[in-house]
């Protein structure tokens, strides 16, 4: 079996997660994915036994899901040398061992992202359940644009600096090669308005979200280009107040470990009334032709 390439750094990005924690935190964003994730499980007609907090930065989450009423415990997880691992304890996460996983802002870091949903899947129970937000591809759209024009014009060329979230429209794929029944995938946009782009980068440290990729240049970037960067930012994505905007997506993500109670297609061909006589309308075959007024 062939190890997936390294996209992120995931020791670089734990580091600057501690840092964003002594600094003091941005955590609106998470904030708000965790209010979401309690009242999503409040939909849910039914209580969860033990839960795990895969891979959130803070303990938002565990915080608003213990408060919901709706989950006996908690526990954080997160990635170990090849498995996903209990953090207080380093125990790798056992099949069958949790009837729900939730996580918050986490899984656009993984570099193997089909691979972590497997193992989600292998430790759900039966009719578990994976709730789970990320980011999502039109993140940061805007800086990413900036970024490549300021390069390609003071350095003649581009290098990587915006994490490449995955697409909504890969997600549920995603879910269903993972084994995960009923999977649902829908997406909120958030726009966020800054002074300048100095401000948009320190949120940005502030949530532990800066540059990780394994390709990543590492000579410091050149004050031309930093320069050029505000420029364009500023002529492409200002408001009249001279204010600047920053997209944040984020992809909400939920499935369950299939289970005989759960509903189920129907098979093709076991329908019990033709679609026309429940509309009121007469059939007609393919090659007839449709009457005028």
């Amino acid at each position: 079996m062939t190890a997936s390439p390294a996209i992120f750094d995931r020791g670089l990005l734990g580091r600057r997660q501690r840092r964003a924690l002594a600094l003091g935190p941005a955590t609106f964003l998470l904030d708000r994915a965790a209010e979401d994730i309690a009242d999503r499980l409040q939909a849910v007609t039914r209580s969860f036994d033990r839960a795990a907090d895969l891979g959130t930065p803070t303990d938002a989450v565990r915080r608003t899901v213990m408060a919901s009423g709706k989950v006996g415990s908690v526990a954080p997880a997160g990635w170990g040398e090849a498995e996903l691992v209990v953090d207080d304890a380093g125990k790798p996460l056992m099949a069958g061992e949790l009837d729900l996983v939730v996580s918050a802002l986490s899984l656009q870091f993984v570099n193997d992202l089909p691979g972590t949903l497997a193992q989600i899947r292998r430790a759900l129970k039966p009719d578990g359940l994976l709730l789970a937000a990320m980011l999502g591809g039109e993140t940061l759209t805007e800086l990413r644009q900036a970024f490549a024009q300021a390069e390609s014009e003071i350095e003649g060329g581009m290098s990587p600096r915006v994490a490449p979230f995955t697409d909504l429209r890969d997600i549920g794929a995603l879910l269903q090669r993972a084994g995960l029944a009923l999977p649902v995938v829908d997406s909120d946009r958030v726009t966020v308005r800054y002074a300048s782009i100095f401000d948009l980068m320190q949120d940005l440290r502030r949530m532990g979200a800066t540059n990780a990729l394994v390709e990543r240049r590492r000579a410091p970037l050149r004050r031309a280009t930093l320069v050029r960067l505000g420029e364009i930012y500023a002529e492409r994505f200002s408001d009249a107040d001279g204010r600047i905007r920053a997209t944040f997506e984020t992809i909400w993500l939920s499935g369950w470990a299939p289970h005989e109670s759960q509903q189920k297609p129907l098979k093709p061909g076991s329908a019990q009334q033709r679609l026309a006589d429940a509309l009121g309308a007469k059939e007609r075959s393919a090659g007839e032709k449709a009457g005028r007024n």
